[in-house]
């Protein structure tokens, strides 16, 4: 599938490039390009991981011609890059419309110029039923690429859609864990909320998933446990064998009790594909009258969220959480 082609990864120097990376390395693939702003973070990767078949471009994806630079003789792309702290993107909201909608903009722009053939663009549970800046900007993300699809030529797009990632730098995992670290107490916004658990390994199959068997501007999602963060900060204070303490907090700038994968309207025409949802576009355009007939309403049809999907119990999250590379390395020696 990958043979002899050359993939672009924007913001690859984050948690996902690098299990990218850690995939694909091996592989017959010809080349990898991380593009990205942190030219720190390239000169880490490139001293860590020491090999030919990765090229590194510093650029923003604000900027369409440093995004150009890249993108020349690319068959494939995973766009990644974006702004996704809630806090931060609620006092700067325009920071996440410049990165997250017109950067998502500027790399189909590129990437359709270019003839790619596939590009993949990750968006988050944030962007249903959005409520915080972070989650509006990802949803017009979505509709930026769906809408690019209608008219993308030979250019391929598709999207993928997934809750929490484990251990990501956005995850709250690394924090829980540094604070059991230092003794201090845990410190958890409220024991109630609920969030989608997934692993990084897990981000990357869906991707796989969707570049698989995606056709032009569908929508994939996996079917995911969730847990409280209550049952979470239990899981790891008994895997680190700790006696730090569970302080609440209260809820943060932006924040949801649950996070919603598919609204109720996109069940509605949702694909059950056992692992995984596959949301088709709407095929019609704005000459709805040729279109209309009289349906009925699928009223009963829930959303998938973090409150119905399967609960994880504290054993169960220990389990899950067992298996995470920054965990495993420290709770074995």
């Amino acid at each position: 599938m990958f043979k002899n082609k050359t993939l672009l990864i924007t913001g690859g120097t984050g948690s996902f490039g690098n299990a990218v990376l850690n995939r694909f390395l091996q592989s017959d693939i010809k080349e990898i390009k991380i593009f990205s702003r942190d030219e720190k973070k390239q000169d880490d990767m490139r001293r860590s991981y020491k090999s030919s078949k990765i090229k590194f471009f510093v650029g923003d994806v604000r900027d369409p011609l440093s995004i150009d630079g890249a993108m020349a003789n690319t068959d494939y792309v995973f766009h990644a890059a974006a702004l996704k702290q809630v806090p931060s993107c609620e006092f700067f909201p325009v920071e996440a419309v410049k990165t997250n909608i017109i950067g998502t903009e500027n790399v189909l722009n590129s990437a359709i110029n270019n003839k790619v053939e596939k590009i993949i663009c990750l968006s988050t549970d944030k962007a249903v039923y959005p409520i915080n800046a972070m989650g509006i900007s990802k949803a017009m993300m979505e509709k930026v690429f769906v809408a690019k699809s209608r008219n993308s030529g030979k250019t391929k797009i598709i999207g993928t859609r997934y809750g929490n990632v484990m251990g990501s730098r956005g995850s709250v995992i690394p924090l829980f864990i540094e604070q059991i670290k230092a003794g201090k107490p845990i410190t958890i916004t409220d024991p109630k909320m609920t969030r989608f658990m997934m692993s990084l390994d897990e981000a990357v199959e869906l991707v796989l998933y969707a570049f698989k068997n995606g056709n032009q501007g569908d929508l994939f999602v996996q079917k995911s446990p969730a847990a409280t963060v209550s049952v979470l900060a239990k899981a790891l204070v008994e895997l680190y064998k700790s006696k730090s303490t569970v302080k609440e907090i209260g809820i943060r700038h932006g924040e949801k009790m649950y996070e919603t994968l598919v609204t109720k309207e996109e069940m509605i025409k949702a694909e059950d594909q056992e692992k995984y949802f596959k949301i088709s576009p709407d095929g019609r355009d704005l000459n709805y009258d040729q279109y209309f007939s009289k349906g009925t309403l699928k009223s009963s049809i829930n959303e998938y969220n973090s409150n119905n999907t399967n609960l994880l119990n504290v054993e169960e999250m220990k389990n899950l959480l067992q298996d995470l590379p920054i965990i495993k390395e420290e709770i074995n020696n």
